[in-house]
């Protein structure tokens, strides 16, 4: 089951203005360049920000992603028709060779199914030409993100064009590590109606997603910060030989 806040129309559509700052997809931006990266498998690629900033570079993208809503919300975007844009997840992927892989923000952590997991590890390995990569994030178990998922914290209202006011809030409902179950609420004042989200992240300790990778035949080249949330997420760099 894909999340509400991804699949549900309506949420779809308010998803950007919600969360604008994508500050965190520069490191991404910047290992397409670092890398010289000519095609790129953007997995969990939701409204395409990410996808649609390297087809501006030039760059081949094929955006997969299982939540329909999000799709739609992809490919109405200016320069939409520029990408290559795949619902379902790693396993609907048809034969690739790209040079860089991709799993943005919370696609790697969303995936808490161990089975899921590993096919969508083994699909990325699958999809690289020999010498191509795979990166992704997750937070560092250890920061407790959780602990500052809070209504007080996150409460806020959105004036979103031709939507109107949206108030929206998270709050957690079950720690079990390694798993984290949280709602977000989101009320719109145009109608009065209050939509919610449920979703289940998995927080993977750093030894076992280098073992995972290792298994499933990559190589390990680094482990690196992420610049904007230093100390609060692994982003893993791995090469299939």
């Amino acid at each position: 089951m894909t999340d509400d806040c991804y699949a549900h129309p309506r949420l779809a559509a308010i998803y950007d203005a919600l969360d604008p700052d994508r500050s965190d997809l520069a490191l991404y931006l910047g290992m397409a360049q670092e890398f010289g990266v000519g095609r790129v498998l953007d997995i969990g690629c939701g409204t395409g920000v990410f996808a649609l900033l390297l087809a501006e570079r030039g760059i081949d993208v094929v955006g997969v992603d299982p939540a329909a809503g999000s799709l739609d919300v992809a490919r109405a975007k200016p320069g939409g028709e520029r990408v290559h844009w795949i619902l379902g997840d790693a396993t609907a992927l048809p034969a690739l060779r790209v040079d860089l892989a991709t799993m943005t923000a919370n696609v790697a952590q969303g995936i808490v199914d161990p089975p899921a997991w590993r096919t969508t590890l083994r699909a990325a390995f699958d999809a690289l030409r020999p010498g191509g990569r795979l990166a992704f994030e997750t937070r560092v178990p250890a920061a407790r993100a959780w602990e500052r998922w809070t209504r007080e914290h996150s409460h806020r209202e959105t004036a979103v064009p031709g939507v109107g006011t949206v108030t929206s809030w998270v709050e957690v409902l079950d720690v079990s590590p390694p798993m984290v179950t949280f709602r977000w609420t989101y009320r719109f004042a145009a109608d009065g109606r209050t939509l919610t989200s449920d979703s289940t992240l998995r927080f993977r300790e750093r030894e076992e997603v280098e073992q995972d990778l290792v298994s499933h035949g990559y190589v390990l080249e680094e482990v690196r910060d992420a610049p904007d949330r230093p100390g609060r997420e692994f982003v893993f760099v791995a090469r299939r030989p």
